[in-house]
């Protein structure tokens, strides 16, 4: 898909790769671009051709009124998503589970849901969703987040086949570790910049791919899930739950 002259929307855009989503549209020459999050999130200074939606993803009927109101929408961009540090077993209670799974997983399918009519009478063009090299395996001290995005993955898988036949493009995006207020309570090294992460997604959008692993660790992690998973489980069931968590990411 060429971005030059499309129409996207965006959710989760004032995180930190929701703007810089946002910056690589425009950069590319998006006509329109539909800014969409949170009331409370910062959706200033976003430039020109920026229309801002306040949308909580995971309510059906605020996103039906979106689907309505941005009916010339070209391109689908997931990116809302929150982040819990907590374990399956060692979370005090599940709430923060279903939060995430309510945001990642439920709020994705309900935007590919509504947006995916709007698609087809504008041509097909596509859905990206922004998942997490966090989807190819659970990280025990972030377990409920790992499910939540491995539920997300296989939902896109299903979106691509139902929606081909629309000739909707639909690609899942895995980057690693990325340098995002979401992720500020992590104190670690080699995190990703957020604007090389926005640009390697929309640079294999355009090429037409359908997954993309954005950053070395991720891309080990690809790697090693085709050659061995069962070493990949090894490996990440070792980052438990508690204060050594960090330390452990570190090493």
């Amino acid at each position: 898909m060429k971005i030059d002259g499309a129409t996207a929307l965006v959710t989760g855009a004032g995180g930190g790769i929701g703007r810089r989503i946002i910056e690589t549209l425009q950069a590319r020459g998006a006509k329109k671009i539909y800014a969409a999050d949170l009331p409370s999130a910062d959706l200033s200074n976003l430039g020109d051709g920026v229309e801002t939606l306040a949308l909580d993803v995971t309510d059906e009927a605020a996103v039906a009124k979106a689907a309505a109101a941005a009916g010339d929408v070209t391109l689908l961009i997931n990116s809302a998503g929150i982040f819990g540090l907590a374990g399956l077993i060692a979370a005090p209670d599940l709430s923060a589970a279903r939060r995430e799974m309510d945001v990642n997983f439920w709020g994705g399918l309900i935007m590919c849901r509504a947006f995916a009519p709007v698609l087809r009478r504008n041509g097909g063009g596509a859905i990206v969703n922004v998942l997490s090299e966090a989807a190819r395996v659970c990280v025990p001290f972030a377990g409920s987040y790992c499910a939540s995005k491995s539920a997300a993955w296989i939902m896109t898988q299903g979106v691509r086949a139902e929606l081909a036949a629309q000739g909707t493009h639909v690609m899942a995006a895995f980057p690693a570790s990325t340098d995002t207020p979401m992720v500020s309570m992590l104190e670690m090294d080699g995190l990703l910049d957020p604007a090389y992460v926005a640009g390697a997604m929309i640079d294999a959008l355009e090429q037409g791919l359908e997954d993309i692993s954005i950053g070395e660790h991720a891309l080990y992690m690809e790697r090693l899930m085709f050659s061995d998973y069962k070493a990949l489980e090894k490996e990440s069931a070792a980052i438990l739950p508690g204060a050594t968590a960090v330390a452990e990411i570190d090493d």
